[in-house]
């Protein structure tokens, strides 16, 4: 069962998750459904449109689903919950290995998107990827750079840092607390 909710009344909750052990960035296309915990993103209005946006390193697979599929959904953790999830989520690649299998989360049908959510992880955004943009590592200040770019892990490896991120920025099309 899900209740939709006004996405600004949980702007707090979502941004504290965000550097607190993170969140669920979710993607399904080619027949996978793939997860990852991320730290970044930001939630606002851009043109006119309430938006979530997550950055993705160039070589994660949930790249390569949600260049495929053009939508996302963001999981967020609310109340107690098994942070063991964000743990596995955030180490291990979709590449190798079936994380929500693994895991054993149950996934939500979604309302307007193709890409579930999370039961255990209920605040749910659905997002349709309305702008994508490769951030541009030489425009950064030399402190980002030097302390999240610093060339030395390939970007096929979970914790690389080689490869420049992709903004997504998703419009929220629906928002709801799986109950």
């Amino acid at each position: 069962m899900k209740r939709n909710v006004d996405v600004f009344a949980h702007v707090k909750d979502i941004l504290a998750a965000l550097p607190n052990g993170g969140v669920l960035l979710t993607s399904r296309a080619m027949g996978r459904v793939n997860t990852m915990t991320i730290g970044w993103g930001t939630i606002g209005i851009e043109w006119g449109l309430p938006v979530f946006v997550a950055y993705v390193r160039e070589g994660r697979f949930t790249r390569e689903l949600i260049d495929k599929s053009g939508v996302f959904t963001v999981n967020v953790p609310m109340g107690d919950f098994d942070r063991r999830i964000l743990a596995v989520a955030g180490t291990k690649s979709g590449r190798d290995v079936d994380k929500i299998a693994e895991l054993g989360l149950t996934l939500e049908e979604p309302d307007v998107v193709s890409c579930p959510g999370i039961k255990e992880l209920p605040l749910t955004l659905e997002c349709r990827v309305v702008c994508r943009q490769k951030q541009d590592t030489s425009a950064l200040a030399e402190l980002p750079r030097s302390r999240y770019y610093p060339q030395d892990v390939p970007s096929t490896n979970p914790s690389s840092n080689r490869d420049a991120h992709v903004a997504y920025y998703g419009e929220i099309v629906s928002a709801y607390v799986i109950e």
